[in-house]
């Protein structure tokens, strides 16, 4: 399983977060595209159109299982994705900016 740590993630890095919505709504990092596990082979068009072109993609939820499902669904299409270790539990640990649906500061759930 390809993986990254959170320490290791730069501000311009793709993220993808797959937690569901109240997870989301609750709080995230800015700028991550969200699609929950639940919704995301139907909604894989959603994130062809969105991800950087020969780029890698961080896939993210609260601790790093079902992240580490999407990862190895979009290894097996040829993407270039990596499990973020941890995942929000790691990444709010770590000091890294947490916001709510309203741009406020959030809270990992």
């Amino acid at each position: 399983m390809p993986t990254v740590e959170v320490a290791d993630l730069k501000d311009d890095d793709f993220l993808l977060d797959v937690r569901e919505d109240d997870e989301w709504q609750a709080g995230h990092a800015a700028g991550a595209l969200h699609i929950p596990l639940s919704e995301f082979v139907a909604r894989y068009g959603e994130f062809t159109e969105a991800v950087p072109q020969d780029g890698r993609v961080h896939v993210i939820c609260r601790s790093g299982g079902r992240s580490a499902q999407v990862t190895m669904y979009l290894v097996h299409q040829g993407v270039d994705a990596v499990n973020v270790d941890g995942g929000m539990q790691v990444w709010a640990a770590a000091g890294r900016p947490v916001l709510d649906a309203a741009g406020e500061p959030g809270a990992v759930l």
